[in-house]
């Protein structure tokens, strides 16, 4: 190992840590750490200027003490990460700044330390990184259930056979299908406000684990930070890992919804079927073969969902530590942020396929009046007609379809019923051609399903999808900033963060400006306040 002496500045460099860092650790270890500062650069400041407020609120430090590196944090807000010197031969984020700190600031820098740890800090910075990315794929996930909401509406009067184990099943409308991912958008979004609930707890003010001695006030803390609780228990908030899985949990539904939508189109836009097109601009061509035209974005959506389920597995497996250890949090910044950043991608693609959509609405009417598809509804209307049992009714229509099948047929006729019904009850059953048709027509057979929930026209079209889009509309969620939360009120006064739903339209009120500005005015506002010297 080597027995070099550490750089400048380097942690621990005056106390136990000898020598290193080990290139070794710097390539495994740090280099990863670092890796994550753009992700947490201005969160970390934030931190520390509402921690540095705090101090001066609480007598810890003067004004005049505090002042200067307060000057020295607000500089420091408005430099990018790609313009601040971040080393990995410090360690993490956190200690490359505190490393220049010191170069600007001298002594005076440490004074930012007093009472917290760098993890306190890192988990500030990460929940408000981590709110923001819940807000846009809150947004882009309604969005989605807006498009295909729309799309339903479009097609809730297009017939088509309903398919399960993908065998023609019973007449449908292709928008009630549709619709069914439409409702499975919708719980996603509880999902994401749930966990974003979860995010939205400050762990300000938790110290190594137990807290700190200092006279802090954490719910001052939080105000400042623009969090909408404080965590209850300051070993909880600092360690515990269970938001971050809960996070990535409800990126992965959103997603395998988007998977299972697309395994189903891949099949339907296939030559074999023919159900439907997507966008040219969504398709890519074969090298080889000029013919084809690969409906590439499904794959990429199908792939994407996979690679989301692993990477929550891979979150949970590193949970599985003791408690307060570093190795469920080393690797999850990282993974946790680029997760929901994947997600995100991935449900704007899904929201561009649905709308790019081109369904052939002659071959689905075609599929729905073939194949036997209201078999079903001939046994129903027989056993209720004739007071049969269903299951004598079943076998009856059963042996129908099998004669007609055997004997080359492809359509229900009166004589294969009655002899089917002999065979099986022992007495023939007055059916006739006018009650066999109107049964068997599959436009008929989907008027019938006008139960609530049910894709027959006309609820099919007043109740189904467009009333669907009336009661549940996928409405984007508004943060503290976009509900005109000002500076001003920053200290003692600002809003808890509670969910409302926005008016309009998901696509105009994005809330990406999200609760990140928000956290951003208060603690300046906080900063100026408490540290300008008079």
């Amino acid at each position: 190992m080597s027995s070099s002496r550490p750089p400048e500045g380097y942690l621990g460099a005056t106390a136990r840590i000898t020598g290193g860092p080990a290139p070794e650790l710097v390539e495994a270890g740090y280099a990863l750490e670092i890796s994550d500062a753009p992700l947490l650069h201005r969160g970390l400041t934030l931190a520390d200027l509402a921690h540095l407020a705090e101090l001066v609120e609480c007598g810890a430090l003067t004004r005049d003490e505090a002042a200067p590196v307060g000057a020295g944090l607000l500089k420091l807000l408005d430099t990018p990460a790609a313009g601040f010197p971040y080393d990995p031969v410090y360690g993490d984020a956190y200690n490359s700044r505190e490393r220049e700190l010191e170069r600007e600031l001298g002594p005076a820098a440490g004074r930012l330390h007093l009472g917290r740890t760098r993890r306190e800090a890192g988990r500030i910075a990460f929940r408000l990184a981590l709110r923001g990315r819940l807000l846009s794929l809150h947004a882009d996930v309604a969005a989605f259930a807006q498009a295909v909401a729309d799309q339903a509406a479009r097609q809730a009067g297009t017939l088509w056979a309903d398919t399960t184990y993908l065998q023609p099943a019973q007449p449908a409308t292709f928008g009630h299908y549709l619709g069914g991912f439409a409702e499975q958008a919708v719980r996603h979004l509880d999902r994401i406000e749930t966990a974003y609930t979860r995010a939205d707890v400050s762990p300000a003010g938790a110290g190594g684990a137990g807290g700190t001695r200092l006279p802090l006030d954490r719910g001052r803390l939080a105000r400042s930070l623009g969090f909408g609780a404080v965590g209850p228990h300051t070993r909880d908030a600092m360690w515990s890992a269970d938001v971050l899985a809960d996070a990535v949990l409800a990126a992965a539904q959103a997603t395998a919804t988007l998977s299972q939508l697309a395994s189903d189109l891949e099949i339907f836009a296939s030559p074999a079927f023919g159900y439907l097109t997507l966008d040219a601009s969504l398709c890519r061509a074969s090298v080889l073969m000029p013919q084809k035209r690969n409906p590439y974005a499904l794959p990429v959506l199908r792939g994407g969902a996979g690679t989301l389920v692993g990477r929550l597995t891979g979150l949970l497996a590193t949970g599985l530590t003791p408690s307060a250890r570093t190795d469920n949090w080393l690797y999850a910044y990282g993974e946790v942020a680029g997760a929901l950043d994947l997600a995100d991608r991935l449900v704007r693609l899904g929201t561009a396929v649905v709308n790019g959509l081109s369904v052939q609405a002659d071959v689905l009417a075609g599929q729905a009046a073939s194949h036997f598809t209201a078999a079903a509804d001939l046994a129903e209307e027989l056993a209720q007609r004739f007071r049969l049992d269903y299951r004598t009714a079943y076998r009856v229509v059963g042996r129908a379809v099998a004669a007609t099948l055997a004997g080359g047929g492809g359509e229900l006729t009166v004589t294969a019923v009655i002899s089917a019904a002999a065979e099986i009850t022992g007495a023939e059953l007055p059916v006739t051609a006018d009650l066999l048709d109107a049964v068997t027509d599959p436009g008929t057979a989907v008027a019938a399903r006008d139960a609530p929930g049910g894709g027959g026209p006309p609820r099919g079209r007043e109740d189904g999808p467009r009333g669907w889009r009336r009661a549940r509309r996928p409405e984007p969620l508004s943060s503290p900033a976009d509900r005109g939360a000002s500076a001003s009120g920053a200290r003692g006064s600002a809003p808890s963060t509670t969910w409302t739903r926005s008016p309009g339209d998901p696509a105009r009120n994005s809330p990406r400006a999200s609760s990140i500005r928000y956290s951003t005015d208060c603690v300046i506002a906080s900063c100026n306040t408490a540290i300008t010297a008079a």
